[in-house]
């Protein structure tokens, strides 16, 4: 479902093309797409970086610029970067390994002279009127540090054809690194089914807010959404539905690990999650012999929760569990494997941990670390396990008791980090049990210390989650996700000490727009932001 108020923007912007520039937040932009002058997109920075610091004249790219890689390592946000540029600027870019000489200057890539401070997601960005020098520990810092420089272009620069425009950057010198190491995305496949090339998009929009993780849920009761050959049937019979009835649809292998190869590529781990034992009516489906009475259960196309589960007493059903974990842990390079575990309702707490005990055993058996939603904590699993808080309360003993205990928390509440939450009573899409969620919600918390009592050295960090009971198509996922979705990035990776303060983000978060004008997004128009 299109938002139509929102094309009708895009169409008015792209009619007055470059007249006009109106104040918002911090500074000015363009109507016609140009996101402000120089000093305004130091500004508009979004995620806020640690420091930044104007310095003077800046470096503007021409066809003489190069790119310049300074290790091997670096090479592949190299590529990245040109590739990106290519398009809008109509410029060769040439990828070059030694410090070009002549009047272009230089885009630098260097693995050196970051400092410890920054760690290996971190980077030092440094330009002047010879050049731009991106500085990093690790690969990962330099292609942080490229986010924040394509933020520091003129809007333009996000556009699919050539552009003539002022590619200048201006002089800064920027400090950076994230508050959180892990920052995620949830995507919910399973309720309706999404492309390849829909998750990629995911995937990038990932990468420009500087989250590192993406959360698949590639299985529910609607609908199994990766290929496993020793069970054929999940994809055979289990993946032909979705809510509402539609057609659904799977990953193959080969399909699941594009989408990884493509998130690595962004420097962003798949983590993904078969959820268990309830959640599991594609599965039921599939297989007779999963189910208690030995019958196959009816294609589910509704949207209620809580009344599946494998069955707990059959042994079949954890060779089952071992062959999905085992073919799921090979194509999957990152440390984490989710195996969902709430909303087990229609089995008793005995039967709930005598599973977990054993799901849990077999995920550590292929090399992988647990993770689930946080009633995972109650059968008491070892330490290792990393539990989701998605409660929309700041209340939870288990978890305070369990985050004393040593287990790690990703701080996922719904009633902030629910992107499928309403905005308000009359938004189309969306959900309201955790209640409204507006923008300033979504930005006014801290997954610091969101749950009483458990200290931040206990937080992993947060992630939203987007559940498609009402998405179908990938403007239906841009709508619930901007304007919400750069406001808790921007919590996973800006200091503290820059995230309280929602009358200033709000400001930089309406210069974000401009780009999404030209990217074409469908954006909600919230009216807590002051829209150019």
């Amino acid at each position: 479902m299109v938002d139509s108020s929102a094309i009708e923007r895009r169409n008015v912007l792209r009619a007055i093309g470059g007249v006009g520039a109106l104040t918002i937040g911090t500074g000015t932009v363009s109507a016609g797409g140009s996101s402000g002058n120089d000093s305004t997109r130091v500004a508009d920075l979004v995620p806020a970086p640690v420091e930044a610091r104007s310095t003077g004249s800046g470096y503007t790219i021409t066809d003489e610029t190069a790119i310049h890689a300074g290790d091997q390592a670096a090479t592949g946000v190299a590529e990245y970067l040109a590739e990106f540029l290519r398009t809008p600027t109509g410029y060769d870019l040439p990828i070059v390994t030694e410090p070009p000489r002549g009047p272009g200057g230089r885009i630098s890539l260097l693995l050196d002279g970051a400092t410890d401070e920054v760690g290996n997601q971190g980077y030092r960005l440094q330009v002047n009127p010879s050049g731009v020098k991106i500085r990093a520990n690790a690969p990962a810092g330099l292609f942080a540090g490229v986010q924040t420089l394509r933020q520091l272009l003129p809007a333009q620069v996000e556009a699919d054809a050539e552009q003539s425009a002022d590619w200048t950057v201006p002089g800064v010198q920027i400090r950076d690194y994230p508050r959180f190491e892990y920052r995620g995305a949830h995507l919910d496949v399973s309720r309706h089914f999404f492309d390849v090339k829909t998750v990629k998009q995911y995937i990038d929009y990932l990468a420009q807010y500087k989250v590192n993780h993406l959360h698949l849920h590639l299985t529910d009761d609607q609908g199994w959404r990766i290929e496993i050959d020793s069970w054929p049937n999940l994809t055979d019979e289990g993946a032909d539905s979705e809510v509402g009835g539609g057609p659904g649809g799977y990953y193959t292998k080969e399909e699941y690990t594009e989408l990884v190869e493509y998130a690595q590529d962004r420097f962003i781990t798949v983590v993904p999650e078969i959820d268990m034992p309830g959640h599991t009516g594609a599965a039921l489906e599939s297989y007779a012999e999963l189910n208690c009475d030995g019958e196959k259960r009816e294609e589910d196309t509704g949207t209620n929760v809580g009344d599946t589960s494998l069955c707990i007493d059959k042994e079949i059903t954890y060779e089952f569990v071992d062959d999905v974990v085992r073919e799921v842990a090979e194509l999957t390079p990152g440390p984490y494997i989710h195996i969902g575990g709430d909303e087990a309702h229609s089995i008793s707490d005995e039967e709930y941990n005598y599973f977990m005990d054993r799901a849990v055993s077999i995920v550590q058996k292929h090399g992988k670390r647990p993770m689930g939603w946080h009633q995972i904590l109650g059968p008491d699993p070892p330490t290792e396990t990393v539990a989701q808080y998605w409660y929309p309360g700041r209340e939870a003993p288990e978890v305070v008791e369990a985050a004393q205990e040593g287990h790690e928390i990703i701080t996922s509440p719904a009633s902030r980090a629910y992107l499928d939450m309403k905005y308000d009573e009359d938004t189309e899409l969306g959900l309201d049990w955790a209640g409204l969620t507006p923008v300033k919600e979504a930005y006014d918390w801290d997954p610091g210390s969101f749950i009483e009592d458990v200290d931040e050295s206990s937080i992993m960090g947060p992630e939203t989650a987007l559940w498609a009971e009402t998405l179908e198509t990938l403007e239906d996922i841009e709508f619930m996700l901007f304007p919400r979705f750069p406001a808790v990035a921007e919590l996973g990776w800006s200091p503290d000490s820059r995230t309280d303060d929602w009358d200033e983000f709000k400001g930089r978060l309406a210069a974000q727009s401009v780009r999404w004008d030209v990217q074409d997004v469908n954006f909600y128009e919230s009216p807590q932001v002051p829209w150019p």
